[in-house]
């Protein structure tokens, strides 16, 4: 079968048919690959991995990062297992990308459902390049001056509170310090421009005066939420998702009230430019 891609949304989104994730080949990465320079994110069906071949696929993508307090799989430490009945309020339900509080966050996020309940657990996906070219030319010229801070304590001290870890806020705080990164950045592949704040991790921005910047941050993290931007992923047995994590964020519909268990893994990235 050849492979081929069918975009799902005008603004982000194609899911790729023809390939098989437990055995790929130079074929199946390129297009992967292309896939998500040209949408961002990519739904592939019908793909029943286990956890060792889920890690495979996500090596030959590149170096896979050991997220620093999400809980792990006991046989691989590199895969988060995201494992909720109660989900609102644990920080998913946010629009957010993933660790954008270390110096070179995650390029690529991979998820897959493992468990899921009869209803809901639908995962969203906004293109933060839309969201971009959707600014006037004034606010993207004041944008490109401006930096946001990123910091973990806000996440760090929700997973502390529901018990998905025993690490130490003030631990963690030295370890990983707050961090800047641009609030406009650039697609190192395709040249497209991107913003980079989310409510989860973004707490402040740097080149303005505060007045400016507690206005400013909060009209880009409700910007960033409008569905013109989006895709919607209704999860089924096999189907994996991958998505750029410097471009793309994602918001995890709490609806639910089941056992919902997914895997993630994070490819390693550069610092955003």
């Amino acid at each position: 079968m050849p492979i081929e891609l069918h975009p799902l949304t005008a603004a982000i989104g194609a899911e790729l048919r023809g390939v098989d994730l437990r055995a790929v080949d130079d074929d199946c990465l390129d297009a992967v690959r292309r896939a998500l320079h040209e949408h961002l994110a990519v739904l592939v069906r019908d793909q029943p991995l286990t956890p060792d071949e889920l890690v495979a696929f996500g090596r030959a993508l590149g170096e896979l990062e050991v997220h620093p307090f999400a809980p792990s799989h006991a046989g691989h430490r590199e895969l988060v297992v995201l494992d909720q009945v109660h989900p609102v309020g644990a920080g998913a339900d946010a629009w957010h990308a993933d660790a954008t509080f270390t110096p070179s966050p995650p390029a690529i996020g991979i998820l897959q459902g493992i468990q899921l309940p009869a209803l809901g657990g639908d995962t969203c996906f906004s293109s933060m390049a839309a969201a971009y070219d959707a600014l006037s030319e004034p606010v993207q010229g004041l944008l490109e001056k401006v930096r946001g801070v990123h910091d973990l304590t806000r996440q760090l001290s929700l997973a502390i509170q529901s018990g998905n870890t025993d690490l130490g806020l003030r631990e963690m705080q030295e370890r990983w310090p707050p961090h800047e990164h641009p609030v406009v950045i650039t697609h190192p592949t395709t040249g497209r421009r991107g913003l980079f704040v989310n409510s989860n991790y973004t707490t402040h921005l740097t080149g303005l005066t505060r007045a400016e910047g507690e206005r400013l941050l909060p009209f880009l993290c409700e910007h960033v939420r409008s569905p013109e931007f989006q895709m919607r992923v209704t999860w089924a047995p096999g189907s994996v998702v991958l998505w750029d994590n410097r471009f793309v964020q994602h918001y995890a519909v709490p609806d639910y009230h089941e056992r919902r268990v997914m895997h993630r893994l994070n490819v390693a990235g550069a610092p955003p430019a």
